[in-house]
């Protein structure tokens, strides 16, 4: 799981990157304006575009052939590895789904504000989980429920 959500913030990272580094706002700017509206819809494409490359060559790998290891040892890690990576990609194409589901937010305006509250998420939130879709007080909350659910 750790290295799951490492991969993750590595690939926001790379997405940060692609775009010019992290958004930086005016002291008096007015919240979810044109311009950050403008860059978080950029860095969630990057975002989105970084995962589908990586899926693309992790098929690639698929497509090539299957695992030629003649040591049983190390075909058995070879397959391991393979679980890892297909689990992998199974995550990021949920990823997927939130972030085509943040892009939706922005086009009907409702991007940045918790869908629970309705109060501004914040700009480092989004900055660091720019899908999400709660603020963080909502979001405890809903795994707090969540949690007593699973214990009943």
């Amino acid at each position: 799981m750790a290295t799951a959500l490492a991969d993750e913030i590595d690939v926001l990272a790379k997405a940060k990157r692609a775009i010019g580094g992290a958004y930086i706002s005016e002291p008096d700017e007015e919240y979810m304006n044109e311009a950050q509206q403008d860059y978080f819809r950029r860095l969630l494409l990057a975002w989105k575009k970084s995962i589908l490359d990586a899926a693309a060559g992790t098929l690639q790998q698929l497509q090539d052939g299957p695992i030629r290891e003649p040591d049983l040892n190390d075909r058995a890690s070879s397959e391991t590895d393979w679980g890892i990576e297909l689990r992998t990609r199974d995550r990021q194409r949920k990823l997927i789904a939130k972030i085509d589901s943040a892009m939706r937010r922005i086009e009907e305006g409702e991007y940045g504000y918790c869908e629970v509250t309705g109060e501004p998420i914040g700009l480092g939130r989004l900055e660091a989980r720019p899908i999400a879709p709660m603020t963080v007080e909502a979001q405890e909350a809903h795994e707090r429920r969540e949690k007593v659910s699973r214990d009943d």
